[in-house]
């Protein structure tokens, strides 16, 4: 029974020995949960994939995340590491390891890395999570693996629309890159937007919760300007570029724009990263890149801002 007992106790202690955080140098408590394979310490000069989550412990908010979406890629340079960040403790995981880690937002503040806000208050602290996906030695490994990702992500979104349409019982053509366009009003077939056109076009952004986050539609506005677009040359996010096509002059209707298409992880006001983007649109003019004349307003518009 004794014996037993003593058992018992050492098993609770190493248990407790093993979820006790440590201090990185810079203070930074952190976990290391090792995995269960027998890989080796990361390395100078290798590539680490992983995923990073960042939540806000008092109202237990994520901050940010690529947990369910596409992983970070950085190259291990221990010249360069940073401090009070996960990075300060790299060196001692492997592939399948994961890191629990927690940063005081009055110590963020005071290495002015943040800034007291509505977001950042006092005494409230960031609790950060890594896991470590996988290694690799040459970039072109990396290249190649990052594309997969890509592909699955925006597969992934096209998912999403797809059955965002047949719940609303929208009708769409699917481009072969995964935009889906519905045209309402096809426009002028004699006068098809192409990549030596500017289209002169008014429009209103939303997401597929209904939030608009752009419009130069102003009813009852004469002062209402469309936005011209120079076709096909990078100008604006790649949806708008393969969707515009499938109209003429004075066409109308909605793109619907896979977020990896669109703006992918980059987040802005009420777009969230991966957020999948919706557009109403009508062709209000047409002209051609090599005249001289203003055809619409070129003032700036969230369109035309992050590319991916």
């Amino acid at each position: 029974m004794i014996k037993s007992s003593l058992k018992l106790v050492a098993a609770i202690i190493l248990f407790a020995s093993c979820n006790q955080y440590e201090k990185a140098p810079s203070g930074m408590p952190y976990k290391i949960t090792h995995g269960s394979g027998n890989e080796k310490l990361l390395q100078q000069g290798q590539f680490v994939k992983l995923n990073v989550e960042y939540k806000l412990k008092s109202k237990d908010t994520t901050l940010s995340s690529t947990f369910g979406v596409i992983p970070v890629y950085f190259p291990i340079d221990t010249t360069r590491l940073g401090k009070y960040t996960f990075t300060e403790v790299i060196m001692k995981c492997r592939k399948g390891d994961k890191v629990d880690f927690s940063l005081s937002i009055d110590s963020l503040v005071n290495m002015k890395v943040l800034q007291y806000n509505e977001v950042f208050k006092a005494k409230d602290i960031i609790l950060g999570k890594v896991e470590i996906l996988d290694v690799f030695t040459d970039v072109k490994l990396v290249d190649a693996d990052y594309k997969k990702e890509q592909d699955k992500e925006k597969t992934k979104e096209i998912g999403i629309i797809a059955a965002y349409l047949a719940k609303n019982k929208i009708n769409a053509i699917q481009s072969p890159e995964g935009v889906f366009v519905v045209v309402k009003e096809a426009g002028d077939a004699t006068n098809k937007i192409d990549s030596t056109k500017v289209a002169s076009v008014f429009y209103k952004g939303y997401t597929l919760k209904g939030e608009v986050f752009d419009s130069n539609i102003k009813p009852n506005d004469s002062t209402s300007k469309p936005y011209d677009v120079k076709v096909g040359t990078g100008s604006v996010i790649p949806g708008w570029d393969i969707g515009l096509k499938y109209f003429g002059k004075g066409g109308k209707g909605a793109l619907y724009i896979p977020a990896m298409l669109a703006y992918g992880p980059q987040a802005n006001g009420v777009i969230k990263a991966y957020d999948n983007l919706a557009f109403d649109i009508e062709i209000k003019d047409l002209g051609t890149l090599t005249e001289t004349r203003t055809i619409g307003s070129t003032a700036t518009t969230e369109i035309g801002r992050a590319q991916v």
